[in-house]
């Protein structure tokens, strides 16, 4: 197997990522996470509004609904311009985008239609009577809901430009060739912070270098392989219709380099289009600001996360990922199941972590699979309990990426996976 088809596999088989509705044949385009898949993303996220909300004085955080009026995606131009070029195999009638040459050329026959247009937008109907519904959009990107929100944010609280608006947040695209695992989905989630700045070419670029950098430093602090990692500068015949400059952060992945991040410079393209529709100020003293925007892909940076991490050897599969991205921090176990000294012992120490760390408890098996488990769910720390802990009140902490092991005092396991952390 090549090192996708071992990603993918083990995903499965540890609860990280399932394909959607498995048991009624699946849905293309469609993932459900599993237990570890779940735990690991929530990590991303709160990691994520850690950084960007949490730490920060200048950036607020809000949850806008996914379901919008209609105008509003007509006031930012998702309903004119928010399309893929589409191609369709005359013998086979499946459908391909234009702009992806390498997807065309595998394909079996070579017979194609003339290239057109095709909207992503996701349809949906409101309303109780058939026949009488609303037709609306399910959000093809998140960004909307905060420029709609920019009048009711500075009003509420006592922020002042420059100053972002954070998100996170699913959103929904009709992609005509879902693929690459969780890479290009129909149902994916999004973090994004619009930041609105003053009018002005030298502010525009000192925050999109700004941010450009901020985005690179943190998926470096997050052990992400700095040679897998690049910036890609859009042409100017690829920016999107409300980009005034822009710029990906791309992954070396198995099939190529491939974006998961992007920063876009969008000028006063949202806020302008959103006066014009709905009628209403959106003016900050006086002025209508510029936005840099930060976007990320929850389920690709997840995904990149997996596939950087991967290690095997001839004994083991190992998930090197970063602890606090990790599923679990440490791991509990009794050296042996049926010792009730020990297993008691192990069972208290387990419940006094689980207060502080994401903590599990396995003891089933013999110790070796229990640390191979641990291993491929990437666990960076197994604690063992065993007859010397009757003793001296002292564990054996085993260590993922190396497998040594050394003897901790039980009452400085606080203090010691505190250092770890940090």
């Amino acid at each position: 197997m090549d090192l996708m088809e071992k990603v993918v596999s083990l995903a499965k088989r540890r609860g990280f990522v399932f394909p959607g509705s498995e048991i009624y044949g699946g849905l293309a385009g469609t993932w459900d996470y599993g237990p570890m898949g779940s735990l690991m993303k929530k990590n991303l996220k709160d990691l994520w509004w850690r950084e960007m909300v949490e730490l920060r004085d200048d950036i607020v955080g809000v949850d806008a609904a996914i379901m919008m009026n209609p105008k509003a995606w007509e006031a930012s131009g998702h309903v004119e311009a928010f399309t893929d070029p589409l191609v369709e195999c005359k013998e086979c009638h499946q459908r391909f985008r234009s702009d992806k040459p390498e997807e065309i050329k595998a394909h079996e026959h070579q017979n194609w239609t003339e290239p057109q247009k095709f909207n992503l937008l996701v349809k949906a109907y409101l309303g109780v009577i058939e026949g009488k519904q609303s037709e609306i959009f399910l959000r093809g990107e998140i960004t909307n809901g905060v420029h709609v929100n920019f009048k009711n944010v500075v009003d509420s609280t006592r922020i002042q430009i420059p100053f972002g608006i954070a998100q996170i947040g699913k959103a929904f695209r009709n992609e005509i060739t879902p693929g690459n695992f969780t890479f290009r989905s129909r149902e994916f989630e999004q973090m994004e912070v619009q930041f609105y700045i003053k009018p002005e070419e030298e502010e525009g670029k000192k925050w999109f270098e700004y941010w450009k950098q901020n985005r690179m430093d943190w998926y470096l602090s997050l052990g992400i392989k700095k040679d897998n990692l690049r910036f890609r500068e859009h042409t100017d015949d690829e920016r999107a219709h409300y980009a005034r400059a822009a710029t990906d952060i791309e992954y070396k992945a198995p099939w190529g380099w491939q974006e998961f991040m992007g920063i876009h410079h969008r000028g006063d393209w949202d806020l302008k289009r959103h006066q014009e529709y709905s009628g209403q100020n959106m003016t900050y003293d006086g002025y209508i600001p510029w936005d840099i925007e930060t976007s990320a892909g929850v389920d690709r940076s997840l995904l990149f996360l997996l596939v950087d991490s991967y290690y095997e050897d001839d004994k083991r599969v190992v998930l090197k990922l970063n602890p606090r991205i990790a599923p679990y921090k440490i791991a509990v176990f009794p050296l042996v199941a049926n010792k009730e000294e020990i297993t008691k012992k192990a069972r208290e120490l387990y419940l006094r972590l689980k207060l502080r760390l994401n903590t599990v408890w396995d003891d089933r098996g013999n110790i070796g699979k229990r640390y191979y488990a641990q291993d491929e769910i990437g666990t960076p720390w197994c604690i063992t309990v065993d007859y010397q802990t009757l003793e001296d009140n002292t564990v054996t902490v085993r260590d993922r990426d190396t497998a040594q092991q050394e003897r901790v005092a039980i009452s400085s396991l606080d203090s010691y996976f505190q250092e770890k952390l940090k």
